[in-house]
């Protein structure tokens, strides 16, 4: 993939009023002020949730792919309406994705999700919508290995959408006194470089403890062996380190990176002004606007902040907001093991929506020239 590429490491794609002609290249169609000219900024991850009945973009009972954690149509959820809303960014229009010229424009690539389950739920998304355009393609499907990897295989473009299992993205060793996360430590990027496309993701599980945490030390900055340190400082050590290997061992002329901003779970109503709800069940509908009540987390500020000190073009899928209006496409009790997830979401839903924006983020990089943006 040629240099031309390059990435905006801002954490969203905005357009000046000097690439007019190329944004509308790349599929964006400008919206009208009042005066009647065109607005000068399009920032996609800014905007609202709006009714739009050609959603969904597929039907979820065609896709084989969707695990029991996920499908809420196979799993009795009542309502549709959930899957009918499409993001509207407030001086744009996004373009409708369009899987085949997906498949065309990749063909050869490898695109891989390196995560958790959040992860998961967003690559096992982008397989549907492709599957939904290229439903005759030949397919190789690979189960994980000892490099913790599946992948789909469209054979037909030979491009391959992969799944990397990562909880915290740096290391976890086994040692005499137990398992030890090494915040240092980042032995996997040999295997992620040998990809076109990385879109990384890490959060879920940095506050989990008791039987849930996948640690039972931690090896700080400085070496020093803990058995438990400050969790938000921890998270920002590894994605330091993760920074700092982006910098050192990638070339991103040819590997083109993306950091999946925090996707949010919906458990305390208070955090979108009704305090006397404990989860999302029988949420439906979307929040109105374009602002989420609680504001983001401190998780999220952390990811701007460690991006901006990135000196090589990276790119922030900042779904963050756009995902914290969305208390509706939760899985909630409708999944394959029948307990409440508020963090999850549902495929098809929600997820289609990132992917949308991933494609943006992919494909308006061809044509855009601008230099690195700072996150205020």
């Amino acid at each position: 993939m040629a240099s031309s590429y390059s990435f905006l490491v801002a954490g969203f794609v905005i357009f000046s009023c000097l690439c007019s002609a190329t944004a509308f290249a790349s599929g964006f169609h400008r919206k009208k002020s009042n005066l009647g000219s065109s607005s000068c900024n399009c920032n996609v991850y800014q905007g609202s949730w709006v009714y739009d009945d050609s959603y969904p973009l597929y039907n979820s009972s065609d896709c084989p792919f969707i695990r029991k954690e996920f499908d809420c149509h196979k799993y009795g959820r009542p309502d549709h309406l959930y899957l009918q809303y499409r993001w509207q960014p407030t001086n744009c229009h996004l373009p409708r994705f369009n899987g085949q010229q997906f498949l065309e424009r990749f063909k050869g690539k490898k695109v891989m999700f390196v995560g958790d389950s959040v992860s998961l739920n967003h690559w096992q998304s982008l397989i549907c919508m492709l599957r939904a355009a290229a439903p005759n393609s030949s397919l190789i499907r690979q189960e994980p290995n000892n490099n913790s990897i599946s992948a789909v295989t469209f054979q037909d473009y030979n491009v391959s959408v992969m799944l990397f299992h990562s909880l915290y993205l740096v290391d976890i060793d086994e040692e005499t006194i137990g398992r030890v996360l090494k915040l240092n430590s980042l032995r996997n990027g040999n295997i992620w470089n040998n990809t076109d496309v990385l879109v990384f993701n890490t959060w879920l599980w940095w506050y989990r403890r008791g039987v849930k945490q996948q640690w039972d030390y931690v090896q700080s900055a400085d070496g020093k062996i803990l058995k438990d340190i400050d969790r938000m400082d921890a998270f920002r050590t590894a994605l330091t380190t993760w920074a700092k290997w982006v910098d050192s061992d990638v070339d991103t002329n040819t590997t083109k990176v993306i950091f999946q901003g925090i996707s949010p779970s919906h458990y305390n109503g208070a955090d979108w002004n009704e305090p006397e709800l404990r989860n999302c069940s029988r949420e439906m509908t979307p929040l109105n606007g374009s602002v989420y009540p609680a504001g983001l987390p401190q998780a999220a500020y952390v990811v701007k902040e460690v991006i901006r000190s990135i000196k090589k073009p990276v790119h922030l899928l900042d779904i963050t907001t756009l995902s914290q209006l969305r208390k509706d496409a939760h899985p909630s009790s409708y999944n394959g093991f029948k307990g409440m997830d508020c963090t999850h979401w549902c495929v098809a839903g929600l997820p289609d929506t990132w992917n949308e924006l991933l494609y943006v983020a992919l494909t308006s990089s061809q044509s855009n020239r601008h230099k690195p943006t700072t996150i205020n």
